[in-house]
């Protein structure tokens, strides 16, 4: 850390190339991330002044690989970080009040000797400062006043969750301006999901928190959602020739309140008939057995929800053995396989409200078209509306993302990759 003079010569030199390459992992990236973050060090000296100690921090957004709608029936899931992320510079303040300004909003400023929760604030990022810096005096971390300018570039609406990002970025800049980076990240991922529970009234699952907080590709098992066991997956993923691309198919979540509970809903109706709470709990030879009982009981989609669920849950272990042992090509056959399960037995590709709008299936078809025998697609997140992913040979990147931006929009094909790390300091 150091003034802004200081960091603003060591972009413009190079000093911090190298750091950054290891981040965002292209040299084009490097060049683009040099002008953001000397914008981003600007803009701090604008609003706050300048001043010694001043820290660059990053957060990743993420993406569900695998494991689409098992979190909340305690199952397994196969998530990442990528390289689209909030990035902040910070400084400590000597008094108790936490000033943040994120590029296109109003300035955030709280007290923090105030920890109590604030119903006004809920759906708001002022609730989220707070929540955080609560979440680390109740872990027994330190806390104080703050600093902060930033700026985002993970696509709000797109299921990368720009949300969790946030919330890992302020963590990340407690942890480093007053805890010396001695903070995991699985701690902090639990206190962003405690912050965004409590704080800012959204009963939010770990994924997002826990993909962002540590970075790469990483396995959660919600088997204890209390003591969730996560394992980083060791893989390059630069190295296997292929974007990742998130297509926005322009859908709105309005109104799919019910769809998204109703999946849950099923699931947990399918667990009760065997006295169970949730899927996880139950034995799946025994429910293959007991299947007419459940249709009477919980109907047919509960039936085809609850196999969804099981063959998921072991197609996140085969992803997994996947990646470890490099075989790139049975990993994308299992995102094909997700995929058709999500469209098939989940049900989650359109909703039966809307009919006519079915802009992700649409996708899906125009992937299954262009990228069978070469890539991979899926649903991405919740569902019902939104967007995909898909897995598209580099060798065809533009010819795939001009025929998506043909019928979609410019812009709706998003190129990403898997970034190596989690919530930072970058220096």
């Amino acid at each position: 850390m150091a003034d802004s003079k200081k960091l603003l010569e060591m972009l413009s030199d190079g000093s911090f190339d190298n750091r950054l390459k290891e981040v965002y992992m292209t040299d084009s990236a490097v060049e683009d991330e040099k002008e953001r973050e000397a914008e981003i060090i600007k803009s701090f000296v604008e609003i706050y002044g300048d001043c010694d100690g001043i820290g660059l921090f990053s957060a990743p957004g993420r993406t569900e690989v695998g494991g689409n709608h098992t979190d909340h029936n305690h199952g397994k899931v196969l998530a990442a970080g990528v390289n689209l992320d909030s990035v902040a510079a910070a400084a400590k303040r000597d008094d108790t009040v936490a000033c943040e300004k994120t590029r296109g909003y109003g300035m955030i400023e709280i007290d923090i000797s105030d920890l109590s929760v604030h119903e006004e604030e809920f759906g708001k990022s002022s609730g989220l400062i707070r929540g955080m810096c609560a979440g680390f005096k109740e872990y027994g971390y330190n806390i104080g006043g703050f600093n902060a300018a930033s700026a985002s570039n993970v696509l709000s609406g797109s299921g990368l969750s720009s949300s969790a990002a946030y919330e890992v970025l302020i963590g990340t800049i407690l942890n480093h301006l007053y805890n010396d980076g001695k903070v995991s990240p699985v701690d902090i991922a639990k206190i962003a999901q405690y912050a965004e529970n409590k704080y800012f009234g959204k009963p939010c699952g770990l994924m997002d928190q826990m993909a962002s907080s540590v970075g790469s590709f990483i396995t959660i098992d919600f088997k204890d959602p209390a003591q969730p066991v996560i394992n980083k997956v060791e893989f390059d993923f630069a190295s296997c020739g292929h974007a990742l691309c998130i297509v926005d198919t322009g859908g709105s979540h309005a109104d799919l309140t019910d769809d998204y509970a109703a999946v849950r809903g099923e699931m947990e109706a399918a667990a009760e008939c065997f006295g169970k709470s949730v899927l996880r709990e139950v034995c799946e030879d025994e429910f293959m057995k007991n299947i007419p009982a459940v249709r009477e009981k919980a109907g047919d989609r509960a039936v085809l929800r609850a196999l969804h669920f099981f063959n998921e849950n072991k197609r996140v272990d085969a992803e997994v053995k996947a990646l470890t042992e490099n075989d790139f090509e049975a990993f994308k056959s299992l995102v094909i396989e997700s995929g058709f399960s999500s469209y098939m037995y989940n049900q989650n590709v359109f909703t039966v409200k809307a009919p006519a709008q079915q802009g992700v299936s649409l996708a899906l078809a125009i992937c299954e078209k262009m990228l069978k025998g070469k890539g991979a697609w899926r649903v991405h997140g919740g569902g019902f509306a939104g967007t995909i992913q898909a897995f598209v040979p580099v060798s065809m990147l533009e010819e795939f993302r001009n025929a998506i931006e043909a019928v979609y929009s410019e812009g709706s094909c998003h190129v990403l990759s898997v970034r190596p790390f989690g919530g930072i300091k970058l220096y």
